[in-house]
């Protein structure tokens, strides 16, 4: 991945600590704004995305975990279900409604004969603290027949909340995680199979057992089973009766209509949907925050870093926690440093600048002494369970997108407009203030280890050298997109067109922090690194291509990989999200042609345009929707994605608002793309990514990710940038 000509010998011994050394300074997370009530309302919730269905003490490095596992069917035979995995073949599964903090349903379709409802509730009436007590309804629809440090004591207590009481059995294990429990309960059922036809756990524990599995089953075709959870046990003031009543039958009944109810209100107040908008269309945005905020995780563990000395090849960085979304359940659970600064656009909306700003402490708190963030967390068992077929090793010279920047510009931008109230405003700075040191840090690292040969020029660290006989294209996954055709030979020569705009929308964003909290004296220079990447001729001079009337990355490149021709230096000839970033970065003068050509190339049904958005490479490309190996199916070569389409939709509707020629044009283009993006989500909300002919999904089976950007869509927020 790394390059190996990023460091010599005599600078990886002396970087080495530095590596696994965290950055100097308090944590962001260490604020007095992230303690008390706000720790307290986030001490339980639906924070294990992996699974189905999970709850989870979070600020727990050893945490009382719970989770549902049932029987399903695959080609005739039973199978245990506990993880999201696409190959269950699940019809579908997903939150219809979650508000982040103390309530979700979600509905999980394992066949037409088989349904289970979800559904997740806090409460802290009568609670002595850690975080109150929780209940679990589960329903089920059949038509073919030890403790966490910081809980206390606890109890759990299930009450059938209709019909007979359904049986129930229990084995306990004596394991260090979950990771492989769902084939220990099988083993379990098969003995008990095999011994009396029966089915059902042995009723048996091993000793020491920190695990316990119940079997809960029932002969009605329908039923309900609530679990209450009963945190703080104290004999004289625990008031049991009361408190698991409040959580069970009617009362739990009760209490969650009051939660759907208040999910409606809290949807309509905070995105305001226009009345153009059908039922169906308003459940998809429903379905969109609900599956972003269910998607909210947290984790703890150690990331492991890859150094390039053979002696120690692989470094251990320090145990860490985070607590953030996930770009997709089955596929990604876990955390993608560029993708949460998408997720964070939306949650700010809908949790509050709190739980937002919680969120991007804890990425900020990652970072290690040379100001980098390591850009993809498989923290804690559970998230490693993937290790085996996915390269989680970090490369310390790999960067990402750096999107936690232009959430921080928003609520700046909230202040400065009158959006909050005077505390809110003042808890705000406090993080900046808190956070600028890390900050700082974070852009002077991203701008001088990406920069290229020539001055203003960037380019994307970690590209595979040696896999030109394997890939018909190195991928770049550090930029996001991953197999997005770029020069067909990596070098140090290459210039990406792309990491030049984030770099700028960065620096933009720090020139705004600065000025926002009046800071004279800062590491760089901000308004000047702004001034010279805003440089028009000169982007133009080093990316703009006049033949295909765009821009383009250039590097050591050949369109005839495969029979061994020689590349050379020059732009390459690949269309596609890449060509856009100029104006997606509202670089491009108004009045300038080339804006008229960027427009053209978003309205070309020949290159990018889809009646479902706007495609990821063109049609005319020799790399359109080719694989780029046997194992790698194409991914930005094609399919639709919702970041880039809402980062287009910003930028038109930017263009459309300031004195040029073309501002009539762009407000066209931008509702008919807004259109099309929200009509074909409406008929396709429970995937994550598009094809480009017919607009189904091809992503992650759930929607979870930046395809909920579907929501500000519908509601016309951009970033403020």
């Amino acid at each position: 991945m790394a390059n190996s000509n990023t460091f010599d010998n005599e600078n990886q011994r002396k970087i080495q600590p530095a590596v696994i050394t965290p950055f100097p300074a308090p944590k962001v997370m260490e604020l007095p704004m992230f303690k008390g009530e706000h720790k307290e309302s986030l001490y339980w919730g639906t924070y294990r995305p992996q699974a189905y269905f999970g709850v989870r003490a979070s600020r727990d490095p050893r945490p009382l975990v719970a989770g549902l596992m049932w029987l399903g069917g695959s080609e005739g035979k039973p199978v245990m279900r506990h993880f999201c995995e696409d190959k269950d073949g699940l019809k579908s599964f997903g939150w219809k409604e979650h508000n982040g903090i103390d309530y979700g349903h979600q509905i999980l379709v394992e066949n037409d004969d088989l349904v289970l409802e979800t559904s997740f509730v806090k409460s802290k009436v009568g609670s002595l603290g850690f975080g109150g007590d929780w209940s679990v309804r589960i329903h089920v629809e059949n038509s073919a027949g030890s403790p966490a440090e910081d809980v206390g004591n606890w109890q759990l207590h299930l009450r059938s909340a209709e019909g007979p009481p359904p049986k129930w059995h229990y084995c306990g294990f004596k394991k260090p995680n979950s990771v492989n429990l769902s084939d220990f309960v099988q083993k379990n059922l098969d003995v008990s199979f095999i011994k009396s036809k029966s089915g059902q756990l042995s009723d048996t524990a091993e000793d020491d057992s920190n695990v316990y599995v119940f079997q809960i089953s029932s002969t009605t075709q329908s039923s309900t089973i609530d679990i209450a959870f009963i945190s703080g046990i104290d004999v004289e003031t625990a008031k049991m009766e009361d408190r698991t009543d409040h959580l069970t039958g009617l009362h739990l009944t009760n209490l969650l209509e009051k939660k759907h109810d208040a999910f409606d209100d809290k949807f309509k107040e905070c995105f305001n949907l226009s009345e153009e908008l059908d039922g169906k269309t308003l459940a998809v945005g429903k379905a969109a925050i609900a599956n972003m905020l269910g998607g909210i995780g947290y984790f703890y563990g150690q990331s492991k870093v890859h150094y390039l000395l053979p002696t120690h090849p692989v470094l251990q960085y320090w145990s860490a926690e985070l607590y953030t979304a996930v770009p997709c359940r089955p596929k990604l659970p876990w955390g993608l440093l560029g993708d949460e600064g998408f997720h964070q656009m939306l949650i700010w909306f809908a949790l509050g600048f709190p739980y937002n700003l919680d969120i991007v402490g804890h990425w900020l708190d990652l970072m290690n002494e040379l100001g980098w963030i390591p850009r993809e967390q498989l923290l804690g068992a559970e998230a490693l369970r993937f290790m085996i077929e996915y390269d989680h090793v970090q490369y310390p010279d790999v960067a990402s997108p750096p999107t936690l920047l232009l959430v921080l510009c928003d609520l700046i931008d909230g202040i400065q407009r009158k959006k909050f109230k005077n505390e809110d405003s003042e808890a705000i700075v406090s993080f900046l203030e808190g956070a600028f040191g890390r900050l700082e840090a974070w852009f002077k690292w991203l701008y001088t280890s990406q920069k290229g040969k020539k001055e203003r020029s960037f380019y994307w660290r970690g590209r595979e050298k040696s896999t030109t006989e394997q890939e018909l294209n190195p991928r770049t996954v550090a930029s996001g997109m991953d197999d997005y055709p770029r020069a067909s030979h990596p070098s140090d020569d290459e210039m990406h067109v792309d990491l030049r705009c984030w770099i700028y929308l960065a620096a933009d964003c720090m020139k705004s922090i600065t000025e926002f909290l009046k800071k004279k004296e800062t590491e760089m220079d901000y308004s000047s690194i702004v001034q010279q990447l805003s440089d028009f001729p000169n982007l133009n001079k080093m990316h703009y291509d006049r033949e295909l009337e765009t821009y383009l990355d250039f590097g050591n490149h050949t369109e005839k990989v495969r029979n061994y021709d020689e590349p050379e230096l020059k732009k390459v000839p690949h269309v596609g999200y890449a060509s856009l970033f100029p104006f997606m970065s509202k670089i491009i003068l108004p009045k300038s042609q080339i804006l008229e050509e960027q427009l053209d190339l978003i309205l070309s049904d020949k290159l990018i345009c889809s009646d479902y958005g706007v495609l990821s490479l063109a049609k005319t490309s020799s790399l359109y929707m080719k694989e780029n190996a046997p194992d790698q199916p194409p991914c930005w070569r094609g399919p639709i994605w919702m970041n880039m389409n809402y980062m287009i939709l910003a930028s038109l509707k930017h263009y459309s608002g300031v004195e040029g020629d073309y501002k009539n044009k762009a407000r066209d283009i931008y509702e008919k793309l807004r259109n099309n993006l929200i009509s074909n989500m409406a008929g396709d909300y429970a995937q994550t990514g598009y094809n480009q002919t017919n607009g189904t999904g091809e992503g992650g089976r759930d929607f979870t990710g930046w395809s909920s950007l579907i929501l500000l869509i519908m509601t016309q927020d951009y970033p403020s940038l």
